[in-house]
């Protein structure tokens, strides 16, 4: 007889707890107080600091299913915030 696979279920509250987690990640910028000009024509608002360790957390979880949503989580959050007064201000 083959083996039957075994899934693994994780609670409702684990699942809805890394999503505030990855919509918090996903809001935390690191922003200028004025925007650095590169090159005299791009303009550097800030650095999404939140979207690089809520990647780096994302990357390790277990269910492939949940790492393609908290990857989606983490991008809309980060643009979105990105024209919103959210983040450290240096």
């Amino acid at each position: 007889m083959p083996k039957k696979k075994q899934t693994q279920n994780e609670p409702d509250s684990t699942y809805v707890l890394k999503v505030v987690l990855f919509i918090i990640l996903g809001s935390l910028w690191l922003k200028f107080s004025e925007p650095l000009t590169i090159g005299g024509s791009f303009q550097l608002l800030g650095i999404p600091l939140g979207l690089f360790i809520g990647l780096a957390f994302a990357a390790h979880d277990h269910f492939q299913v949940d790492r393609k949503i908290e990857y989606a989580i983490l991008i809309v959050m980060t643009i979105v915030s990105l024209f919103l007064p959210v983040g450290i201000i240096l």
